[in-house]
């Protein structure tokens, strides 16, 4: 198997994660802690959490959709702008996701002692919105539905449930982070390549399901 940059990310995270586990200092020293951040100006939490996990299952999930969606958008991006930018702008759409897609968090929590916050939705999300501006006819399945939705449906789905939830704060889960990694992974693919907008309207324009 090809060493590619999605690969050494999820096994990276992947094995730092199962590590952490077993050393809680680790786990305690590299969590986001938004107001440890902000007394002691531990800024490197930013990036460091995004490659903790809190279970198998939160662990599973992340990296099968990582390396899903991140073999296909690593591939379009050194196909687009060679191997040394390709590298570069996917490692900016990964990581540059898990970090920007936690700033809100931070400004939320930063005077929340009891806050902490850790996983790499926020870059899995980015990757994901990336990859489904270049293909907004693929299909995803959400479990229970037993049928493909076109990823363009998925996506405004996915968008608004993360909005909603992250007002409501309900759960343990941030989805501020899918939400604004979200955002981040399209606006930063719009920025690396304007003419995306052209090509995904184009798919869902020929696909006929605007005919319906």
């Amino acid at each position: 198997m090809e060493l590619t940059p999605t690969l050494v990310l999820t096994v990276l995270t992947a094995g730092i994660s199962l590590y952490a586990w077993s050393k809680p200092e680790l786990l305690d020293s590299w969590i986001l802690d938004p107001y440890r951040v902000k007394r002691s100006n531990d800024w490197y939490r930013f990036i460091t959490s995004g490659f903790l996990h809190a279970d198998f299952g939160h662990l599973l999930f992340n990296m099968i959709a990582f390396f899903s969606f991140g073999q296909t958008v690593e591939y379009i991006f050194l196909q687009l702008f060679g191997p040394t930018n390709g590298v570069l702008f996917f490692l900016l759409l990964y990581l540059g996701g898990i970090v920007v897609s936690d700033i809100p968090t931070y400004l939320r929590h930063r005077d929340d002692p009891n806050y902490r916050s850790l996983g790499a939705s926020g870059g899995v999300a980015s990757v994901i919105f990336s990859a489904i501006l270049f293909n907004p006819m693929g299909g995803i399945r959400i479990f229970p539905i037993p049928v493909d939705i076109p990823s363009f449906i998925f996506g405004f789905l996915y968008l608004a449930y993360s909005y909603y939830m992250g007002r409501r704060r309900g759960d343990n889960i941030n989805h501020d982070a899918h939400f604004y990694g979200a955002l981040y992974g399209i606006i930063l693919t719009f920025i690396l390549l304007p003419r995306v907008g052209g090509f995904f309207w184009d798919q869902i324009r020929n696909s006929g399901m605007l005919n319906i």
